[in-house]
C-alpha cells in the first residue's frame, strides 16, 4: 500500500463539494440556464411576439420594428455579429386560423414548438415541412403551393427545426452577450421613472403608484442665484470650493478662489444701536412701547416684520391673569397659533441685563425653548422666575393706565377675558432695521458709482513708460534732484539790534562750561 493514498478523502464535506454536489448546489434556471429557447413566433431581437416578421438566410426571425433601428445603429447580425444590412432581410407570411393562431396554409395543422416549418425565400410564404415534402420535394414540384411561382430548393429556410434548436439559444445571442439594444423613446421615457425598476407589486401599490402619476405635478424648479460678495459681507476666508472640488469626486472642480459671503443678518445687527417704538391702539387704550433693538435683535426685527405687514391687527388678548400678565399675538385667538415672520420659530435670546422686573415687561411667549413665534405677552408685577425662559424684548413707556384697564377685566376658569380686548392697529414709529437698511444700501450704491466711474477713466498700463508730461520736474543733477531748490536752500539771516559779538563769547563762554561740566574728577587709578 502507498502512502498517502487516502490523504485526499475527508471524513467531512468540504464546502466546494457541499456547492457543487450537495445541497448547496443550485440548478442554472431563468437568466442563468446555459440554455433559454425562444418560441418560434417571437422575434430574435426584441423577445415579444412579432407583428411583421422577416427573416435572414439562417431562418433567423425578427420583428421590423425592432431590427431596422438596430442595423442603422450596428450594421451586425444580432445573432452572429456579423456584418449585415437590410437588403438580407425576407418578408415572412405566416397565415392564421380563425382564432388567431399561426397554422400551414396548406395542412392546416396548427404550428408549435415542435413543428418544421419552412419559407418559400421567393415568395416568402411559411409552410410545414411536411407540406413542401410531399407536395414539392416528392413530386418535384418546385412552384409555390399559393402563388405558383417557381423556386428551388436553395430558396427553402428552415425557420424551426425540432432536432435542431441551437439558433433558439438565447443566451448564445451575440446582442445578449454583449448587451447591445436601441431604446425607444417610450423606453428611454419609462427609464426615468421609479416603475420600471419594480420587478413585481400588489394590486394596492399598483392603485397607488397610479393615482401618484395622474394627480402629481413636480414643483418647478427655481434656479437659486449665485451672489457675489461685496466690500462689505466679504469674509477673509474663501468658500473652500477649490479644496473640495479636487479632494471630492462628487464636486465640481474650481480652480479660482472666492471668498466666503458673510450672512446678511450679522452685518445688519452690527449696526443696530438704537431702540425701537411702537404704539399699540387697543379697545381699551393705547400702549407705548420701547423695543431694545440694540440688544435682542432677532426677536425685535421678528416683531417688526409682523407689524409691517399687519399680522397683529384685528387679534386679540385671548388670556389675562391678575397679578401676572395678559397675552396676545395669536390670530386664532386660541393661543395655540401663530408663526413667524420667517414661519419657522427662532431661537431664544436672554441677556443678563434684561430681567421680568416691574410693571410693562414686554416679553415672548413660547411652547418651550426656542420656539418663538408670534406670541407675547406684558407682565403686571415682577416675574423673576420667567427669566432665562421667555426672551424680553421691550417695555412699556407709555399708556399705563391702559394697562390697568386691561387688568381690572374679569376673566372666566380658563383666564380668558369675558369682555373682549382687540388690538385695533400697530403703529411703527421707529424701525431701526430699516434704517440698517437703507444705510446699506446707500453704501453698496456709492461703492458700485465709485466702481463705475473708475471704469469710465483711462485703464493703467503695466510696463509703459509716463509721458513727458507726466514724469517729475527734475531741478539738479543726482541726489535729491526732484526737490525744489526752495526746500534745500537756507533761510535768509534777518538783520537785527543785537551786537554778535556778544553773542558769539556767550556760546564759547557757554561751550567752555559744558566742557568743564563734562570733564570727569577720577583720573587717578594708581590706588585701585
Amino acid at each position: 500500500m502507498g502512502k498517502r493514498q487516502h490523504q485526499s478523502d475527508k471524513m467531512y464535506i468540504t464546502s466546494k463539494e457541499y456547492t457543487a454536489f450537495f445541497g448547496g448546489k443550485k440548478l442554472e434556471t431563468g437568466e442563468k440556464a446555459a440554455f433559454r429557447r425562444l418560441p418560434f413566433d417571437h422575434c430574435s431581437l426584441s423577445f415579444q411576439p412579432f407583428e411583421h416578421p422577416y427573416c435572414t438566410k439562417d431562418g433567423v426571425m425578427f420583428d421590423l420594428i425592432s431590427i431596422m433601428p438596430y442595423i442603422k445603429k450596428y450594421k451586425t447580425n444580432p445573432i452572429t455579429g456579423e456584418a449585415m444590412d437590410t437588403k438580407a432581410l425576407i418578408k415572412l407570411n405566416f397565415h392564421k386560423n380563425a382564432n388567431g393562431k399561426y397554422h400551414c396554409p396548406v395542412t392546416y395543422r396548427i404550428f408549435n414548438a415542435n413543428t418544421h416549418i419552412v419559407a418559400v425565400k421567393p415568395t416568402g410564404n411559411v409552410f410545414s415541412y411536411e407540406a413542401v415534402d410531399q407536395l414539392n420535394i416528392k413530386a418535384k414540384n418546385w412552384k409555390d403551393l399559393l402563388t405558383d411561382e417557381p423556386f428551388t430548393r436553395k430558396d427553402l429556410i428552415t425557420l424551426q427545426d425540432p432536432s435542431n434548436l441551437d439558433k433558439f439559444n438565447i443566451t448564445a445571442f451575440y446582442h445578449v452577450q454583449n448587451n447591445l439594444k436601441v431604446e425607444t423613446e417610450s423606453e428611454k421615457q419609462a427609464r426615468e421613472g421609479a416603475k420600471y425598476f419594480m420587478k413585481s407589486t400588489n394590486a394596492e401599490t399598483k392603485d397607488i403608484l397610479e393615482e401618484l402619476y395622474r394627480d402629481y405635478k413636480p414643483a418647478e424648479k427655481k434656479e437659486d442665484e449665485k451672489k457675489s460678495a461685496d466690500h462689505l459681507n466679504a469674509a477673509h476666508y474663501s468658500t473652500g470650493m477649490v479644496a473640495a472640488g479636487f479632494t471630492s469626486t462628487a464636486m465640481t472642480p474650481q480652480t479660482s478662489h472666492e471668498a466666503a459671503i458673510i450672512d446678511e443678518d450679522i452685518i445688519r445687527y452690527e449696526r443696530v444701536k438704537k431702540k425701537g417704538y411702537v404704539r399699540l391702539v387697543t379697545s381699551q387704550g393705547m400702549l407705548n412701547l420701547e423695543l431694545h433693538c440694540d440688544l435682542v435683535k432677532k426677536t425685535c426685527e421678528n416683531f417688526l416684520k409682523l407689524v409691517a405687514k399687519g399680522y397683529y391687527k384685528g387679534t386679540i388678548f385671548h388670556r389675562s391673569i391678575k397679578n401676572f400678565m395678559i397675552q396676545g399675538g395669536d390670530p386664532t385667538g386660541t393661543g395655540k397659533g401663530g408663526e413667524s415672520a420667517w414661519v419657522q420659530p427662532f431661537k431664544d435670546e436672554f441677556k443678563s441685563t434684561l430681567s421680568h422686573t416691574g410693571r410693562g415687561v414686554l416679553s415672548m411667549a413660547n411652547s418651550g425653548p426656542n420656539t418663538n413665534k408670534s406670541q407675547f405677552f406684558i407682565t403686571y408685577r415682577s416675574c423673576k422666575h420667567l427669566d432665562k425662559k421667555h426672551t424680553i424684548f421691550g417695555r412699556v413707556v407709555g399708556g399705563m393706565d391702559t394697562l390697568a384697564n386691561m387688568e381690572r377685566i374679569e376673566t372666566d376658569k380658563k383666564d380668558r377675558p369675558k369682555e373682549t380686548i382687540t388690538l385695533e392697529d400697530v403703529i411703527i414709529f421707529v424701525n431701526p432695521f430699516d434704517e440698517v437698511d437703507e444705510e446699506l444700501a446707500n453704501e453698496r450704491r456709492k461703492k458700485q458709482e465709485e466702481l463705475e466711474s473708475k471704469k469710465d477713466g483711462r485703464p493703467k498700463t503695466v510696463g509703459v513708460l509716463p509721458t513727458s508730461e507726466e514724469r517729475p520736474a527734475t531741478y539738479r543733477k543726482g541726489v535729491g534732484k526732484y526737490i525744489p531748490s526752495t526746500v534745500t536752500s537756507p533761510p535768509e539771516e534777518k538783520s537785527t539790534t543785537k551786537r554778535p559779538a556778544e553773542t558769539s563769547v556767550t556760546s564759547d563762554a557757554s561751550s567752555s562750561k559744558k566742557k568743564s561740566k563734562s570733564s570727569s574728577k577720577l583720573t587717578d587709578f594708581s590706588a585701585w
